[in-house]
This record gives structure tokens, sequence and C-alpha cells, in this order.
């Protein structure tokens, strides 16, 4: 359906439904978000026609949703990239796959763990093997940063929300969602053992939906010795689908770590996460045995 078919033309969402086409199109903007980009590999994935395919991605270009970037010559071959337009749509992917899990797949339950053998479970084991999407976010301390450190060994835990007293207080409920409270003392924890971590041979980084100001007033309260990044646009939620929850108006990851190589591929998961303190000392062991 185009854009001009639709009844109400002052109506964002049907505008934007105009936009999308049909569901095709949201999970190509799925897969692109994650790092498939080009033509072939995108058919494969997602198993629809050549035809359907090359329709649906030339739509999206003209839509100024995806833009096209030249890697062969001969033959003349594209990676298909997301425009700043397409970008506007990761928090739309957030919000589809976190509606998704908790409504469809689940029970409605506002939860930020999961069960060991939910789906959601398996579908973030299933990150290992997985390269993490060239992107970067910005740090506490200010700059850009990628969510893996270039060329070495990373530990990446991701926290639902970290809050400095006086500065952010917790939102509505916090203590009553399963999962969401642990993540100052995961954070200190991993500041005793940042020596430990750095003489295995891993960084540590820790990334949350907070703002960078928040995660700052965290990091000096805190007195961590390592970055904290802020996925608060969704690039690196959307880019490899990682659960979420809903609280206080912001989407929040819930509590997991990723142990990268230097490649920038996951090699080992840890979800979900029911002890903060007891994980720090599981991932140790964990990069000990892949790093060492």
């Amino acid at each position: 359906m185009r854009r001009e078919d639709l009844g109400d033309a002052d109506c964002g969402i049907a505008q934007a439904l105009g936009v999308l086409g049909d569901w095709w199109a949201v999970l190509i903007i799925r897969d692109i978000a994650g790092g498939t980009t080009r033509f072939d590999v995108l058919q494969r994935e997602l198993g629809v026609s050549r035809r359907a395919l090359a329709e649906r991605l030339a739509a999206l270009v003209e839509q100024g949703v995806l833009r096209r970037q030249p890697y062969s010559a001969h033959p003349p071959r594209h990676d298909y990239l997301l425009t700043a337009k397409g970008e506007g749509l990761l928090p739309v992917l957030v919000a589809l796959q976190d509606w998704g899990t908790r409504h469809v797949m689940g029970h409605g339950d506002l939860t930020a763990t999961a069960d060991a053998g939910s789906a959601e479970s398996r579908r973030v084991h299933h990150l290992v093997g997985r390269r993490v999407p060239d992107l970067t976010l910005a740090r506490h301390d200010g700059g850009p940063a990628a969510p893996a450190e270039p060329g070495r060994w990373t530990v990446l835990y991701l926290f639902p929300g970290a809050f400095a007293p006086g500065v952010q207080g917790l939102p509505p409920g916090w203590e009553d969602i399963p999962g969401a409270v642990g993540c100052t003392l995961e954070s200190r924890t991993y500041a005793d053992r940042h020596d430990r971590f750095l003489a295995a041979g891993a960084a540590v980084r820790g990334v949350s939906t907070q703002r960078p100001d928040q995660l700052r007033a965290f990091a000096a309260h805190a007195r961590l010795p390592y970055p904290l990044l802020s996925d608060q646009d969704g690039r690196l939620a959307a880019g490899l689908l990682l659960p979420t929850f809903r609280a206080g108006g912001v989407d929040r990851f819930k509590r997991l770590t990723l142990l990268i190589d230097p490649d920038a591929v996951v090699r080992a998961v840890q979800f979900p996460v029911t002890d903060p303190a007891g994980s720090v000392d599981d991932m140790l062991d964990l990069v000990r045995r892949h790093a060492g």
C-alpha cells in the first residue's frame, strides 16, 4: 500500500506504515541494523524471493530509509545502509521486540530478567558466534567508543539502570520489577575485580540506555575505573535484538553480559543474570578460559 492510498493523511502512524509498506520491510530494516547489508545475504537470511527483496529495497531507498554504498564495480554491487531517517526507526524495532516478547510470547508480566529455558533466553544465547555491529556509542566521560575495545577481549555487561544518590531517583516501582535491582552492586564488583580482568587480557565496559550525563554521575559516585557507554538511541539494542523492558518511560536493557573477542565476535553469553555479583567471578573464569 502506498502512502497516498492511506485515508488519514494527518496520522503519523498511517503515514509511517505507508513508508514501511509491509512486514517484510520491517524485517529488512531489522537485519540491516544487525549488520547484514548485502543483497545475497539478506535474501538467504530472510528467505524472501529475489524479486520481492529487490522491490522492497528499492522502495526503502526511494523513501530515504536506506542508502546504497558501492563495494564492487565489476560487477556492480552495493551495501544497503540505514540513513538517519532509517536509524529513527530503531526505537520502533526495540519496542516491537519488547512487546512481542512480553505480550505475545509471554504473559504480559513486567520483568527485567527471563526464565533460563525461555525463547528469549535461547535467542540471546544464539548471539554466540555473532559479530557485534560496527557502531559507536557515547562514553560517560565524553567522546565515542565502540561497544568492544578494538583488538582485544572485552567484557560488555548490560544493565537496566544505575543511579547516583541525589542526582537521579529510582524509576517508579523499580524495586518491584524482578531483576532490576543490583546494578550498583554489579558495577562495583566489576570495579573491584578490574585489575584481575586486565591481567586476564580483557577490558571491561558497561552499557545501559541511560543518558551519558546520568552515567557520568553514577561512574563518579561509584568510582568506576572503566567506561560506561550510553545506548540511548537503541542502536546496539536493535542491532543485536537484545532483551529490554520499559520502566519510567524508558526502554532499558535486561541484565546480561557478553564476552567479545578481539574480532568483535561474541564468544560467551551470561543470561539470565540472577546473581549480579556472582556473575562477575563467573565471567572472570570465562575470560581466563577463552583469552588465557
